[in-house]
C-alpha cells in the first residue's frame, strides 16, 4: 500500500480539501525568494486513503532550493485604473509572477468563445499560460476521491533507469520516486453513464473518470485549444496523474523548440507564430489538483525558452546554474497550466510535508500531428466512429459516457477536410467534408474512401 503522508501526519481522511497560505517576503534573499507560511487544511470525511488534517508546522518559513524569481511588494494600483487592471495587478502581487491570466470574479459573465488578447500575448511571450479556476472545488474533490479509490494502482519510478533527475540536484529531492497513476480515462463502466449518454456539457457519465474526461473539451479550454492547436485538435498522449510525497523527485529540464540539451531543432515540439496565428505542435495541459505555493516545488518553466535558438548552458538542465531563470509558478487546485512542449520545462522536488502533490497531465496536438501512438490499435470505440471504420482507436473505456465534442478529440491524426469532426464555439460538433464528387472520385481511383 502506498502511504500518501508520513504516518505521523495521517490524522483524518479527506477527499475534499483546500489549502491556504500566508506568503511573506524574505528580506535576506537577494533574489526575493518567497517564504511559505503556515498552511491550514480543511477536511471532509471520505475514504481511509487521503489527506490528513494538520496543524501549522514549526517550520513556518521555507524557501525553494533554486533562486526562483519573485517580485517585491508592488505599490497598490491607482484607484483610477479599471477593475480588470486592478485584478491583474493584484495577481502580480499574490502570485509573484506576472504572466497569469487572472480569472474574473464575475461568475455571471459568459465564458469566452475565443482566446483573449491578454491570453494570446502572455502565451506568446512566455510559452505557457495559467488558466485560473477551470475546475470547481467539487470537481477537484471528485478527482481526489477517484484517485484515492485507485491509488494502489500507482507505479513508483523507483528503478534507476526511470529516474528523471540527477542525484543531488534541486530536481532530485531527497530520493522518494515519483508515483505515476494511469487509467484516469478508464475508470467508468457502462453502468456509470447517464441515460442521455453523458452529463450535460461536461459529459463523461457519472463514474470516477467524469471530471478527467471533461478536460478533453472543457468549455473554458476549447477556445484556447483552438487558438494554440487549430480546430480539430486531438488528444495525443494517454493522460495520467503525477504524485509526489515530500522530498519526491521532480524532473530535470527538458523540451524546447531547440532542444535544451542537444541544441537540435525539435520539429515535433515546435512553436510558431505567423500572421497572428499561434501553433504549438505539442501542447502540455497540467491540471493542478492541489495548491502549489512558491517553494513547494512541482512544475517549473523557463519563460520564453520556446523562442530560444541555443542549447542551455552547462548545469542549467539540472538546476545547478542560472536558477534565477527557472520559475515555479504559484497555482491553486483547479487551475490549469497550458504550456508548449517547445518551452523548456521540468519539475522541482516536492517539499510540502503535509500535502501530496497531485496533478493530471494531458498532451494535445493539432489535427494532423502525432507524437504518441496509443491511439493506434487501441482495441475499441468502433461504436463512436464517424466513418464506420475501427482501425485506429483508443482503449474502449475511453469512450464510455463521452459527449460528441469529447469523442471528436479522440480522433486519430488526419486533415480537417477529410470528414473530421470539429467542435463549434457552442460545444456542438460539425463534420468538415470535401464535396461529394471529390469523395466519389477518390473511391473510383483509389478504391477507398480517402487518399
Amino acid at each position: 500500500m502506498l502511504l500518501l503522508l508520513q504516518p505521523s501526519r495521517r490524522a483524518s481522511a479527506a477527499a475534499a480539501f483546500s489549502t491556504t497560505s500566508s506568503i511573506s517576503k524574505s528580506s535576506s534573499s537577494s533574489h526575493g525568494r518567497a517564504a511559505v507560511g503556515a498552511r491550514a487544511l480543511s477536511t471532509q470525511p471520505s475514504s481511509s486513503r487521503s489527506f490528513g488534517a494538520y496543524r501549522p508546522s514549526r517550520h513556518s518559513r521555507r524557501t525553494t532550493s533554486l533562486a526562483v524569481s519573485t517580485y517585491d511588494d508592488p505599490a497598490p494600483p491607482p484607484a483610477s485604473l479599471s477593475s480588470t487592471t486592478n485584478r491583474a495587478a493584484a495577481a502580480v502581487a499574490a502570485n509573484g509572477f506576472s504572466t497569469i491570466a487572472h480569472k474574473d470574479d464575475d461568475d455571471d459573465l459568459p465564458r469566452p468563445t475565443e482566446m483573449t488578447e491578454d491570453e494570446r500575448y502572455l502565451f506568446d511571450l512566455n510559452g505557457f499560460l495559467i488558466v485560473r479556476g477551470v475546475l470547481t472545488p467539487d470537481e477537484v474533490a471528485a478527482c481526489h476521491a477517484a484517485i484515492d479509490r485507485h491509488v494502489d494502482e500507482a507505479v513508483p519510478r523507483s528503478d534507476p533507469s526511470l529516474r528523471n533527475a540527477e542525484v543531488g540536484s534541486p530536481m532530485y529531492g531527497t530520493g522518494p520516486p515519483r508515483l505515476d497513476l494511469g487509467g484516469i480515462l478508464e475508470w467508468d463502466d457502462d453502468d456509470d453513464v447517464d441515460a442521455d449518454g453523458g452529463n450535460g456539457v461536461g459529459g463523461g457519465g457519472g463514474g470516477d473518470s467524469r471530471v478527467f474526461k471533461s478536460i478533453l473539451a472543457h468549455p473554458r479550454l476549447v477556445p484556447i485549444f483552438h487558438a494554440l492547436l487549430g480546430r480539430g485538435y486531438r488528444l495525443d498522449h494517454v493522460p495520467f496523474v503525477l504524485m509526489n510525497d515530500c522530498g519526491g523527485e521532480g524532473f530535470q529540464l527538458h523540451g524546447g523548440t531547440i532542444d535544451c540539451g542537444t541544441g537540435e531543432y525539435n520539429s515535433h515540439l515546435a512553436y510558431t507564430c505567423h500572421g497572428g496565428n499561434i501553433r504549438s505542435n505539442l501542447l502540455g495541459c497540467n491540471v493542478m489538483l492541489v495548491d502549489h505555493e512558491i517553494g513547494d516545488g512541482g512544475f517549473c518553466v523557463v519563460p520564453g525558452s520556446h523562442k530560444s535558438n541555443f542549447r542551455m548552458p552547462p548545469g542549467m538542465i539540472d538546476g545547478r546554474t542560472h536558477g534565477e531563470y527557472i520559475v515555479q509558478p504559484r497555482t491553486k487546485a483547479g487551475d490549469v497550466v497550458l504550456f508548449s512542449e517547445g518551452t523548456v520545462h521540468g519539475a522541482l522536488a516536492w517539499t510540502n510535508a503535509y500535502v501530496q502533490r497531485r496533478c493530471a497531465l494531458y498532451r494535445f496536438a493539432p489535427a494532423t500531428m502525432a507524437y504518441g501512438r496509443s491511439y493506434f490499435g487501441g482495441g475499441g470505440g468502433g461504436d463512436y466512429d464517424y466513418d464506420g471504420t475501427t482501425t485506429t482507436r483508443w482503449p474502449s473505456k475511453f469512450y464510455v459516457g463521452l459527449n460528441e465534442a469529447q469523442r471528436a478529440v479522440l480522433e486519430p491524426p488526419y486533415a480537417n477536410r477529410l470528414d473530421r469532426p470539429n467542435i463549434r464555439d457552442d460545444g456542438t460538433v460539425e463534420i468538415t467534408r470535401r464535396s461529394e464528387r471529390k469523395r466519389q472520385h477518390d473511391m473510383n481511383v483509389f478504391k477507398t474512401k480517402y487518399f
